[in-house]
């Protein structure tokens, strides 16, 4: 059995004779050689109470950095009679020093040149051996923040042991992340879910139809906990930056999700608006990213800023295709094509009214192919080609007109409805302007994503409007989006929100059969699709018919079987090939 009173082996950390003060290696040895251990005791506090000035850091001739014992010896009685502990005394005294001795490190930390390194680095050296006593541990703290080339002894130390490594500052912890991106990478994982289970809260908040997904501004996105995190722990590193990116690309490419392209973009703006021109001026898509900010906060992209987007994407030097796969990601976040594709329908609305050509307008071709590009993100950066994907012609000269056709069809619809009654004329009208859309209109929505994606919020923009008839019309077309992207969160918790206002039409089951059986129905067994309809059905169910509510119902419990099944061949299927997920930073991030 090990004697209790040996002393531990030497350990970095609990050295205070490394610095000249008797410590527990000391007291160790006396009291298993002594005879009295009281006496052994009175004479370890004498000495103590005699050190050498030498053994203080800092000056020896100062009340601020030492304590003249003797001069407290005739107090000492005084406290006792009062019920104070020395330990208690001792203890005050030491977190009064330690308080102050921090503020003098703080200001040290502060001043520049070459002095101020030395001193900084001399007291790294005689401290850190006392980096495991806890009492004592915020002072090595405070030094080691301002040591801007710890030495890799000292952060395999302190990376060794959790609590230390907890207590460190942020300085520290990002030079020992530098050096172990699996460290990083468990610091950055649960940041990350945190990020994916926001946005989905957003999305699948059935009490929510005020504050929606798309509502708050870049700038008040880019001010959420986890983004203003993430800018923290970086600070200045360009390095630790690339590794969040690299963190981001990883992701997007194993799931699919757009949110972290999201991040990318929020992370890269954030840093922006804290002026660290360190990352930003070696961020080669920072420009471009600073400059469609802009014009998703003005909400409107003008022959300026058009110019600058434009001249960016046509000017990818040889040797930089690379940057091409940022920008995609940058283009794919929710909120980029949300602006992109509304952009697009005012310039269509402005074509009509000024019976303008499509094609003959710069800014709507250059908003066309930015959707292209962050459509294809995903295919880029899994196929490392970075080539930007052609716009079909077909889109300029054949689908926007169709689109544009509907368009005129539902003005003419809202001005037929507003003109003095005239059965046989209105009945003429709505009969000439209610039929299915062109030919063009559902072919190009079936093959093409940026066809896909101005047709979804089309839809969006005739439900916010309530025009039941345009809705019936196209919800068929939209069902069959190239991808089903008309199945993705972000539009279908639009889509929803706007349907909810419109609860009188369910009362009629031309309406149901387009919004249901048409739409939603199509895709019922993908679980986002069923969280959806529950939240649709939350708001509409006292309007709908009875026989439309055991349908849905059945409906539902069928697709939830479905995903069940799903659900249990996926297990199934992991099991039997022994695929493990992929892990990333040490650990899998979820």
């Amino acid at each position: 059995m090990a004697d209790p009173l040996e002393p531990p082996p030497d350990e970095p950390g609990f050295g205070l004779e490394e610095i000249g003060i008797p410590g527990r290696k000391y007291l160790a040895e006396s009291l298993t050689n002594c005879s009295d251990p009281m006496k052994a005791i009175e004479e370890f506090q004498v000495r103590i109470n005699s050190l050498p000035k030498n053994f203080r850091m800092g000056r020896s001739d100062s009340l601020e950095n030492g304590i003249l014992v003797p001069s407290l010896r005739p107090m000492l009685p005084l406290l006792d009679l009062h019920g104070v502990k020395r330990l208690e005394f001792h203890v005050s005294v030491m977190e009064a020093l330690r308080e102050k001795l921090v503020e003098r490190l703080n200001s040290l930390g502060q001043l520049e040149g070459p002095d101020r390194d030395a001193k900084i680095m001399d007291l790294m050296k005689k401290s850190f051996p006392v980096v495991k006593i806890k009492q004592l541990r915020p002072v090595v703290m405070a030094i080691l923040k301002y040591v801007p080339n710890i030495d890799p002894f000292y952060l395999n130390v302190l990376v060794s042991d959790k609590e230390l490594y907890r207590d460190c500052e942020i300085e520290v912890k990002r030079q020992m992340w530098e050096r172990n991106q699996s460290l990083f990478g468990d610091e950055v994982s649960p940041l990350l879910s945190q990020y994916i289970r926001e946005k989905e809260n957003v999305l699948f908040d059935h009490e929510n139809l005020s504050n929606l997904f798309f509502s708050p501004s870049p700038k008040m996105r880019r001010q959420g906990e986890v983004v203003q995190k993430l800018a923290k722990m970086l600070g200045r590193n360009v390095r630790l930056y690339d590794m969040v990116l690299q963190f981001l690309r990883t992701l997007f490419l194993r799931t699919k999700n757009p949110h972290y392209c999201t991040l990318r973009a929020e992370l890269l703006m954030a840093l922006h608006d804290l002026e660290v021109q360190e990352i930003t001026s070696v961020d080669p898509c920072h420009k471009f990213t600073w400059c469609l900010d802009a014009c998703i906060r003005e909400r409107a992209v003008d022959s300026k800023r058009c110019r600058e987007l434009q001249c960016f994407l046509d000017t990818l030097k040889q040797g930089q295709e690379e940057v091409l796969g940022d920008i995609a990601m940058v283009l794919c976040d929710p909120f980029s094509l949300h602006f992109l594709s509304i952009a697009a329908l005012k310039i269509l609305n402005h074509c009509m009214n000024q019976e303008g050509l499509p094609r003959e307008n710069a800014i709507l071709v250059l908003l066309l192919r930015m959707m292209s590009v962050g459509m294809r993100a995903w295919d880029m950066i899994e196929s490392q080609m970075f080539k930007e994907p052609k716009l079909s012609v077909g889109i300029v000269t054949r689908f926007l007109p169709a689109l544009v056709s509907l368009l005129v069809d539902d003005q003419v619809r809202a001005v037929n409805a507003k003109l003095p009654p005239d059965e046989r004329e209105t009945a003429l009208a709505i009969i000439e302007h209610s039929g299915p859309p062109p030919d063009a209109y559902s072919q190009f929505v079936q093959d093409t994503s940026v066809a896909a994606l101005l047709a979804m919020y089309y839809t969006l923009s005739v439900a916010r409007t309530k025009d039941r008839t345009a809705l019936i019309r196209t919800m068929g077309v939209v069902a069959s989006a190239h991808n089903s992207r008309a199945f993705d969160d972000t539009f279908l918790h639009s889509f929803v929100a706007l349907l909810v206002p419109m609860v009188s039409d369910f009362a009629h089951e031309d309406f149901c059969t387009a919004v249901f059986d048409e739409f939603f129905f199509t895709n019922i067994g993908r679980e986002n699709v069923c969280r959806h309809v529950l939240k649709l059905v939350w708001y509409v169910f006292p309007k709908l018919p009875d026989t439309r509510r055991l349908a849905i119902l059945k409906a539902l419990q069928q697709g939830t079987m479905k995903i069940v099944k799903n659900h249990i061949q996926s297990t199934n299927q992991l099991l039997q090939t022994g695929d493990s997920l992929q892990t990333m930073g040490g650990r899998t991030l979820v």
